[in-house]
């Protein structure tokens, strides 16, 4: 099924002095031009397209790729605000829309904002900076431990809100961030727990029994080259307990808390000790 503001493969139809025109089915012939089709491309030959609108408003082919589609979340900058909306620069010759009722606040030529990309009644491709119109509009449906691709959207007193996997929300909590994030960053992180509001509680490193493992044991190794003593507690700052151990905060506790259950070592307010030191 073809689809605007998105990939698909089209098979090349015909030739002629300006391009070479796809067949878009029920859609009709789509124009390839000339300076996006790529050296030595054949009539009957299959080719993965971007289909969008011209400044004209006719459908037509590229086979670049831009820095969002239908359906997908990213941070863009706007190159332009007129009395339509502001124009985002998304990597295709035809800048892309942000009408003025899909801003969240007005946008300024020269930032960047986080948008969502769609198509509106009008069968426009463009974007929004109300995430929450079009985020979330489906079950979320994952389980603990899941590996998830996450857009830092906004911090928030408790830690950051993110996008998941481009379709629904969720929270990264402070005490597993180890390092700044700023608005944008795309990273991966871990389901902890989907919540009953179907709000999604993540964190950025995996703990699996193997994890938990070495990191118990370069804690003790850690300790007997240190002569027994880690001024590192429960109660040190997530920035310092990365940088010794690479791990967040809430690991670090975990690991220091089943040594300590194991009668390995003891916990101090100046810091751990390992029993018999």
């Amino acid at each position: 099924m073809i689809a605007l503001g998105t990939l698909n493969t089209l098979t090349v139809k015909k030739q002629v002095k300006f391009g070479f025109y796809l067949d878009g089915l029920s859609w009709g012939e789509i124009l390839l031009p000339n300076n996006v089709a790529p050296a030595g491309l054949e009539i009957d030959q299959q080719l993965e397209v971007f289909l969008y609108l011209d400044s004209e408003d006719q459908l037509i082919a590229t086979t670049e790729k831009p820095a969002i589609m239908v359906g997908k979340v990213a941070m863009l900058p706007v190159v332009a605000v007129t009395k339509v909306g502001a124009f985002l620069n998304w990597g295709l010759k035809k800048d892309l829309l942000v009408p003025f009722s899909e801003q969240q606040i007005p946008l300024k030529e020269g930032q960047k904002y986080l948008v969502y990309c769609y198509v509106d009644v009008s069968n426009r491709i463009v974007a929004s900076t109300k995430l929450d119109r079009h985020l979330h509009k489906t079950e979320p449906r994952y389980n603990i431990g899941d590996k998830v691709n996450i857009i830092i959207s906004e911090q928030t007193d408790i830690g950051y809100k993110v996008v998941v996997e481009q379709c629904h929300w969720g929270v990264l909590y402070k005490n597993e961030v180890f390092k700044p994030l700023r608005r944008g960053d795309e990273l991966t992180a871990y389901i902890v727990k989907v919540r009953d509001d179907g709000k999604i509680d993540l964190r950025l490193t995996a703990t699996t029994y193997k994890q938990a493992l070495e990191l118990t044991t370069k804690i003790l190794t850690k300790l007997e080259q240190n002569g027994g003593k880690l001024t590192l507690t429960d109660k040190s700052s997530p920035e310092l307990i990365y940088q010794a151990f690479g791990v967040s905060k809430k690991a670090y506790k975990q690991a220091i808390g089943a040594l300590y259950k194991d009668k390995k070592i003891v916990i101090l307010d100046a810091g751990i000790m390992l029993v018999g030191s």
